[in-house]
């Protein structure tokens, strides 16, 4: 596999190697030992989790105050545009972000370590996105940013109005979010 480092190092793009001829493809979509190496700590996921969505849905950007959630997310069918929001205020990239286009054809990874604002449009008819979790979901503590939020001038590549949830149309702006020390 191929780490790379975007923008905001922490968060890592994996393009594993794959195998292919007629016959279709195979490759390793998760290894601990290579993928503890790669983000260079020790990582323990307990939560995987399974979505699916029609084209310009967006989800996001979501966080947990508390029981932070590090993400390693992937695209099985589809395209979508991944976003992470650095919203750790000790960080030097505090209030930046970085985007990645994932699909199923490129088979591409990000992982989104905890203290970061999550979030993805879906730029394919459909995308089934799968992401695994460093702690469980828990309601109480979930945020949501505001998706089209001036200062964070995200630029996502859409130029509809995309399709959200109640929940996340009532995203916070970054100036008034709850961020991590």
């Amino acid at each position: 596999m191929k780490v790379i480092p975007l923008a905001i190092p922490e968060v890592v793009l994996i393009e594993p190697k794959v195998f292919g001829d007629e016959r279709g493809f195979f490759f390793e979509s998760f290894n601990q030992a290579r993928f503890e190496e790669a983000v260079g700590k020790r990582i323990n996921f307990v939560q995987d989790n399974h979505s699916r969505s029609v084209k310009n849905v967006l989800r996001g950007l979501h966080y947990q105050i508390q029981q932070s959630q590090g993400k390693l997310v992937r695209v099985i069918q589809g395209e979508v545009f991944d976003v992470a929001v650095d919203l750790r205020k000790s960080s030097s990239t505090f209030g930046q972000w970085v985007g990645q286009v994932l699909s199923a054809e490129n088979k591409y990874q990000l992982w989104i370590p905890e203290g970061f604002a999550h979030g993805f449009v879906v730029l394919s008819d459909i995308a089934e996105f799968l992401y695994k979790t460093t702690d469980y979901y828990a309601p109480s503590y979930e945020r949501c940013l505001l998706w089209n939020d001036l200062v964070l001038d995200i630029q996502w590549p859409t130029e509809i109005v995309p399709v959200l949830s109640a929940k996340d149309s009532q995203g916070r702006p970054f100036n008034e979010a709850e961020v991590f020390d």
